[in-house]
């Protein structure tokens, strides 16, 4: 039986200092149609378990077109290619769980502060149909200069 050797710098990984509340860029190796390409996934950095042992993982936080997106990585996957660290914060929790509210409610206050446009009330005359008048007074006064 063949041994093999993991194709990632352990020592690499052991002494990246990922922690929570780093914003982090992951290469992940995507394999589709037997070719394999580079995804870059980047986002806040949640939360780190297990340490530096084997079975070391961390979860990786982005909003993407709206919605909330959270991966788990392995940290000594073959399938990452490399993790670079780009920006770094000083946070007071091992666990930033509680940011997944956060935002939500952050949300909700944009809601309540954007109002419906295009709205009519009982009272006011809508301005779409004043629009349409005025386009079709348009056209007679230019057949009545046509005319003469």
């Amino acid at each position: 039986m063949a041994i093999k050797v993991s194709s990632i710098d352990m020592e690499a990984r052991k002494n990246l200092d990922l922690r929570p509340g780093d914003t982090a860029r992951v290469h992940q190796k995507i394999e589709e149609k037997g070719k394999y390409r580079i995804q870059i996934f980047e986002g806040l950095v949640l939360a780190r378990k297990h340490g530096t042992e084997a079975g070391g993982t961390f979860m990786v936080r982005r909003v993407a077109s709206g919605v909330g997106v959270e991966k788990i990585f392995p940290l000594y996957s073959p399938l990452i290619e490399k993790i670079e660290i780009v920006k770094r914060s000083r946070v007071r929790r091992a666990k930033l769980y509680y940011i997944r509210e956060k935002v939500s409610r952050e949300a909700r206050r944009q809601l309540r502060r954007t109002r419906m446009m295009n709205t009519t009330s009982a009272g006011a005359p809508a301005k779409e149909p004043v629009a349409e008048e005025s386009a079709a007074e348009t056209p007679k006064e230019t057949e009545v200069v046509a005319a003469e």
